[in-house]
Order: C-alpha cells, then structure tokens, then sequence
C-alpha cells in the first residue's frame, strides 16, 4: 500500500487500520506534495519509503490510498487504476461528478477496485439500520442533519474553493447524504431544489471552536439546506452546516416507511404492532476509527478478492451527481433533475 498525502486523515485514520491488519497489508510508502511531513510520517510509522512524486511510487506498489485535497482526487486515481493499481480515495470523489465517472471509467476499464471513503457505512448502527430496511419497508421522508455548532475548520484547505470543490456539503454532509441514499436504494434521486449560504462564516469576529480563518478569503457553503424526490416519490429533507448557531452539534439520520420507521444515532426502530407503536432500542456503536478498520478491511479484501465493495464507485458517483445538483439548484434559483 501507498499512501499519497500524508496529512491528518492519513495519520489518523488509513495508517492506524493498516497497520492493524499487517498480516494482509503493509505499508511500503509515503507520498507528499510537502516532502518534508511526508518524511515526518515515514519516520514516526517506521513506512521505508518516501517518494517526491506519486507515479513514481506507482511503480512499487499494488494499491494507493488517496488523501490529498480534492482538486488531485480524479487525476491520481485514473493514473493510479491505468497502472493497474487498486485505489482507495478520500471522500468526496472528486470536484464534481463529471471528474467522478473518469475514475469509475478508468477503473472498469483496467479492471480494478476503487473505493471512496464514505466510512459511515461501516458505523455499527449504521449497518444494523440497513439490515431493518426491510422492517421499514418502502420509504417515504428520509431526514438528514449534519449540524455543527461554530466548527468551520481552521486548518488545511477546507475553506478553498479551488482546492476542495465545497464547503460543509462536500466535505461533511455529504457522508450523512452517503448514508441516507444506501439506506434507501433502491430509490434513486431524481430532482434536488436546494440553497447554500455562506452568511455567518464571511462575518468578522468569528467564534468558531476549531481554530481561526481568514473571513475574507473563504468562498465555500457554510450552511446547506436541500429538498430532494426520487423516482418513487419517497422524499428527503437535507441540512447541513459547519457553522449553525444552534444549542449542540446534531448527527441525525431518520426514515419514515410504509411499514415502520427507523433513526440511525442512536439506532431506533418504530413499527405499528398489537394495536400501537413499538420502539426497539439496541446498543450501537457510532466509533469512527473502527469503522475505518472495518473500510481497510473490506478494501483489501476486494483487492484480494474476498469481498464485493460496501461502497461501490457507481454509488459515490451518485452522491456526487446530487451534490453537484444542490449547488446547481441554489445558483439557478430552481429544481434540477438529476441525469
């Protein structure tokens, strides 16, 4: 395995799962565009080789995990899948979903697996809410909250525009939107009418908890809001923001179906029985690194091919065409039907 872009999500993420399953993989190098962390990293994960340039890397290596910003998603996984090379690349999938279905074609074409990190996938009550599907029946209003009290991030390049494609949709909700169109398939998206805001993060003064930004300099969606129809006149109802003046961050994943009804953190299941509405409540985990593990996992095991994708390309492509829709509809001012 390589890594390309040894940043926070690397290090905190893809090397503490690989190297927790060192019997099926091993890390043998490190790539930066900043050569100076990228040795940083090689040293402190005891990685042996650390390279200038990722296609020379290419050459050494079965699979790459790619966690760069946005802007370099397509461009390395297509060169990475043409060199027969198994890619995992960092959520979302690209900027927009036309640089997305480039990676699902390269991959088709050379044969190869290519996953997106849409982790939330393999969160405990997550998976235990799309084994309750059927319990839920066909959907009807699907709600998505991914709230954050004052936490538009202060590091990296999150507020670029030109580096990251998005602000909170694409880099935070979008795995809430993951996880709510898994839940649901198979509807599919149709049409998005949506607005983005990015009123309370261009404002002077900020209190903000994850670190200070330039006011002046951000150009990316602080709040999002989006109602979205599928093919089966199943709804969803979507907000997402970085910076919200409300009580608490709030995580919220909810359907209501033909059959009963379900919310995922923490896992709850409503069914209409004897005459009145039962709850099942059930211990879930909502741990983050372990559902990176269980990622790592499943990726190398389709590599090997032990496993079929949790998160298959086509999927990530799909959130892709309904991000880019949510921007095109606020800058429209109207629906958008998604192709």
């Amino acid at each position: 395995m390589g890594l390309i872009g040894a940043g926070g999500i690397a290090e905190n993420r893809h090397i503490p799962a690989y190297q927790s399953l060192n019997e099926d993989v091993e890390i043998t190098g490190v790539q930066d565009v900043n050569l100076v962390r990228a040795k940083e990293v090689a040293e402190k994960y005891a990685i042996p080789h650390v390279y200038e340039d990722y296609l020379e890397m290419l050459k050494h290596v079965d699979a790459v995990t790619i966690c760069t910003p946005n802007k370099f998603h397509e461009s390395i996984a297509v060169a990475a899948l043409n060199q027969g090379i198994h890619v995992l690349c960092e959520k979302p999938m690209a900027m927009n979903a036309a640089e997305g279905k480039r990676m699902v074609d390269a991959a088709e074409k050379n044969n190869r697996i290519l996953m997106i990190g849409y982790h939330y996938r393999f969160m405990d009550a997550v998976a235990l809410a799309k084994q309750s599907m059927a319990d839920v029946g066909n959907p009807i209003v699907t709600r998505v909250q991914a709230l954050r009290q004052r936490k538009v991030p202060g590091w990296g390049v999150f507020i670029n525009k030109q580096l990251q494609g998005g602000g909170s949709l694409i880099d935070w909700g979008c795995h809430l939107l993951d996880t709510a169109l898994w839940l649901v398939s198979p509807s599919k998206p149709v049409e998005v009418n949506a607005q983005t805001y990015q009123r309370l993060s261009k404002q002077p003064n900020q209190v903000n908890d994850w670190g200070s930004y330039d006011h002046e300099a951000i150009d990316v969606d602080d709040h999002v809001s989006a109602y979205i129809r599928f093919d089966d006149q199943s709804t969803l109802l979507f907000e997402c923001s970085w910076a919200a003046n409300i009580k608490e961050d709030k995580t919220h994943v909810s359907i209501s179906g033909e059959n009963g009804g379900l919310s995922v953190f923490p896992f709850e299941l409503y069914q209409p029985k004897h005459n009145r509405m039962m709850e099942t409540h059930t211990n879930t985990t909502e741990d983050q690194q372990q559902a990176g593990l269980l990622q790592a996992k499943n990726f190398i095991d389709a590599c090997s091919g032990k496993a079929q994708l949790r998160s298959s390309p086509q999927e990530a492509l799909q959130v892709s065409k309904v991000i880019d829709a949510i921007y095109e509809s606020s800058n429209q001012g109207k629906s958008v039907f998604i192709n």
